[in-house]
């Protein structure tokens, strides 16, 4: 990857971003920070996170040199992730200044704990919709998985993200054996009553700083049979080839389900995605360690047109896919610092 010693590569600009596989990649998923006011057992360790010096983080100005960048190199849809996006201050200012770069279409995944508050804000800023992650429907498992976090508040942001039009509506619910995946069927059985997208996710073998083990993975497959047997066969409604989600729905429920399989059916194959870290890195691939330092060129002077040379040449390199199959584990990261 290049550094301060290499020359910047030049790249084609006349033209949006294609990886070495023919894949176009045109959605940035930015972590705003590591930071949460949670502490999944998947995700973070109870105590004694190590989170990023706040110099390191990139400042408002610092991203938006990014968004613009991969706005020129072809990037339309951007995903505002964390640890716990809703902690940054200047969010409401930085969904209306990515709108403003000319992003497309905004999405965020959040907790829900602060939407209550920030949902009518957001949507006149310019955010499109958001995902909420719900891992369990009983408030003291709930606490449990999150160590502290309140259910009530969930389902009041859910609500006034509803109220405020961030539509349509998806939850996500990372299944982890021995812990919730006992709530599957009651979780899907949300989809007979709201118009939602429920998705369920396989918990995903990183650094170690989350207290699940290897065994925790339920596959999909599996989760899909529970539901199976409790309604009945579901309509597949199929993949789009840039999602990560496999669609479904119960027989004549309003909304529909999703199944994001990373371990057990990777969908590297029509992967369009890079991730922006919150210390100003762009990973090339979730599950992979490569990354090129944006925040050190930045910081050392690059112009707006050098970083879209460094986003296009993060994009040229973009590996094909994890290395999961061959036992091979990313080291640098945990998921709070990635966005998932």
């Amino acid at each position: 990857m290049p550094n301060q010693h290499q020359p910047i590569p030049l790249y084609p600009t006349d033209a949006p971003a294609h990886d070495g596989y023919g894949r176009r990649i045109d959605y940035l998923r930015i972590s705003l920070t590591d930071r949460c006011n949670m502490r999944c057992v998947y995700c973070m360790p109870e105590h004694g996170m190590r989170f990023t010096p706040r110099p390191e983080l990139l400042t408002s100005d610092e991203l938006l040199v990014v968004v613009r960048a991969a706005v020129a190199a072809g990037f339309r849809k951007v995903r505002l992730t964390g640890g716990e996006p809703s902690l940054r201050p200047d969010l409401v200012d930085l969904v209306s200044a990515i709108r403003q770069a000319g992003i497309e279409h905004i999405a965020m995944t959040t907790n829900a704990l602060r939407l209550q508050q920030q949902a009518r804000a957001l949507k006149q800023a310019g955010l499109d919709r958001v995902n909420i992650s719900i891992d369990s429907l009983d408030a003291q498992k709930f606490r449990q998985i999150t160590r502290g976090g309140s259910l009530e508040k969930v389902w009041a942001g859910i609500h006034e993200a509803v109220a405020a039009g961030l539509f349509p509506i998806k939850l996500n619910t990372v299944v982890v054996r021995g812990l919730n995946d006992d709530e599957v069927v009651q979780l899907a059985a949300l989809t007979r009553t709201y118009p939602w997208e429920m998705r369920f996710i396989e918990v995903m073998p990183l650094t170690g700083v989350a207290d699940v083990a290897s065994d925790g993975v339920v596959p999909t497959d599996e989760i899909i049979g529970q539901i199976d047997a409790a309604f009945g066969p579901l309509e597949h409604l199929g993949l789009a080839a840039s999602d990560s989600a496999r669609r479904y729905r119960i027989p004549g429920a309003p909304g529909r389900l999703g199944f994001i399989s990373a371990v057990t059916q990777p969908f590297c194959a029509g992967c369009n995605r890079m991730r922006l870290t919150a210390d100003g890195k762009l990973h090339l691939c979730l599950l992979r360690d490569n990354e090129v330092d944006l925040r050190a060129a930045i910081r050392s002077g690059a112009s707006q047109a050098q970083i879209e040379q460094l986003v296009r040449h993060a994009v040229a390199t973009k590996p094909w896919g994890h290395g999961l199959p061959d036992g091979v584990l990313p080291t640098l990261r945990g998921m709070s610092s990635l966005g998932g």
